[in-house]
Parts: structure tokens; C-alpha cells; sequence
């Protein structure tokens, strides 16, 4: 028996042998406790994301004005914002695998969609990630795929746009126009990079147990408080490998 929300009413009932999707989850109601954890990581992440992005859309607003000495002087201070999004973002998203992995708590994953992203690399990522979830039987190794997919993601745009955007900021680039091209590029995905963190983050809350609350909560303090040369990134042969293992 599963609870949705009338999304024409706004009713809260209960269906019998409905399928839930990853769009019940996101309408569906989170009990107080929970309600509140999700509101506090999703709100971090959001502030995390805000700084970053309004510090790089004023960089790009003096370039487009002609302040071109201006912009490469903003854009200098980026790296270290896009830094701490990516490394919160992925302290989530390996609390999830990990928790899941260890607990058994699986929830619904939607596959990613190469329409949702600007880069090349990334859409050709998504639609391996698509294809790929086809063929992956059950649930678990759905979510434990994407949650990798995302991670790999993630790191990768990281690195991507401090490579660009500190030769921007040190006057180093060989190639202005790619750079700044590329930091606009990253800053979209990484954006969608988010939503689907966040979305995941709701789905994984509907399904876990209220007694497993307080496990997820320090998995994340730990994930959070990793060093960052001390958390291993999946690769991507040894994620499929896992994978197609479960």
C-alpha cells in the first residue's frame, strides 16, 4: 500500500498496488522529523550554490559589459566556491550509496536525461547512464548506478571548471572564449547535478526507516568531514563492475 498526494486536490490518500514513481516521491509527504533533515541539507547545498553562482554570473556580466580586467579578477574567486559545492554535493550523494549498501534502503531513481545537460561529455555520460539502467534488473543496482554516475559526474565538472576558470583568473588561458564558455557549461550541469541530488535525497527519505534516520545523519557528518584526498571516487569500470555484480 503506498501514500501519494492528489496532485489536482492536494489530498493525502492511500493507493493499493500503485507503482510509485519518482514524481509521487517528490509531491509525497515527509513526516516532521524527516521533513526537517531534508530542509536542512537541501537548503545548505541551495546556499552553497547560490554563492558560487551569483559570484560567477558577475563575473560573466563584466565580461558581457566590456569590464574584461573585472571579470577575470571575479571569476578568480570561483574555483574555491565551485570546490565546496562539488565536495558537499558529493559527500551526499556517498552517504546515500553508502548508506543504502550497508542498510538495504532503496528508493526510486529516475534515469538521467542528456537533455538536462550542456556539455557534450556530460550528455553522452547520460545517455550511457540511460541505456545502461535499462539492463540493470533491479531497483538497487538502478540507484547505486545513478548515485555513481552522479559522483563520477560531480568530481569531473569540478575539476573541469578550475582548470578553466583559475587560467581565466591567473590570465593563463590560451583559449579566453573556450574558458569562459566552459565555466557557463559546468556551471549548468553542475546545477542539474543538484536537482537530481536533491530529488534522490527525497526519494531515499520516503523509504527509510524512522529508526535509520539517525545513521544517515552521521554517514553524512562523515562523508562531510572526509578529507577530500582521503575519499575515493568511483571509476567508472569499477562502478559498472560492482554493479553488475548485485
Amino acid at each position: 500500500m503506498d501514500f501519494v498526494i492528489l496532485p489536482t486536490s492536494g489530498v493525502f490518500v492511500r493507493v493499493v498496488n500503485s507503482l510509485p514513481s519518482v514524481q509521487d516521491d517528490w509531491r509525497a509527504w515527509l513526516p516532521q522529523e524527516k521533513a526537517q533533515v531534508f530542509g536542512a541539507y537541501a537548503e545548505q547545498l541551495e546556499a552553497i550554490y547560490n554563492m558560487f553562482s551569483i559570484a560567477l554570473n558577475e563575473a560573466i556580466e563584466l565580461r558581457r559589459t566590456g569590464c574584461v580586467a573585472k571579470s577575470y579578477q571575479a571569476v578568480g574567486v570561483t574555483p574555491e566556491l565551485c570546490t565546496r559545492l562539488a565536495s558537499h554535493l558529493g559527500a551526499l550523494l556517498r552517504a546515500l550509496a553508502e548508506h543504502a549498501k550497508h542498510y538495504g534502503t532503496i528508493p526510486n531513481a529516475a534515469p538521467l536525461d542528456a537533455a538536462n545537460f550542456k556539455g557534450s561529455k556530460e550528455q553522452h555520460t547520460a545517455r550511457m547512464s540511460d541505456l545502461l539502467s535499462r539492463v540493470l534488473f533491479t531497483q538497487r543496482s538502478q540507484f547505486l548506478h545513478k548515485i555513481g554516475t552522479l559522483e563520477e559526474m560531480v568530481g569531473d565538472l569540478g575539476n573541469d571548471f578550475r582548470q578553466a576558470a583559475d587560467d581565466l583568473g591567473s590570465g593563463a588561458s590560451a583559449q579566453p572564449a573556450a574558458d569562459w564558455q566552459a565555466v557557463d557549461s559546468v556551471h549548468y550541469d553542475l546545477n542539474t547535478c543538484l536537482r537530481e541530488g536533491i530529488v534522490l535525497l527525497k526519494s531515499f527519505l520516503i523509504v527509510l526507516p524512522e529508526d535509520q534516520l539517525g545513521a544517515f545523519q552521521k554517514t553524512v557528518r562523515a562523508q562531510m568531514q572526509a578529507p577530500e584526498q582521503e575519499v575515493p571516487h568511483l571509476l567508472r569500470r569499477r562502478r559498472m563492475a560492482s554493479v553488475g555484480g548485485q
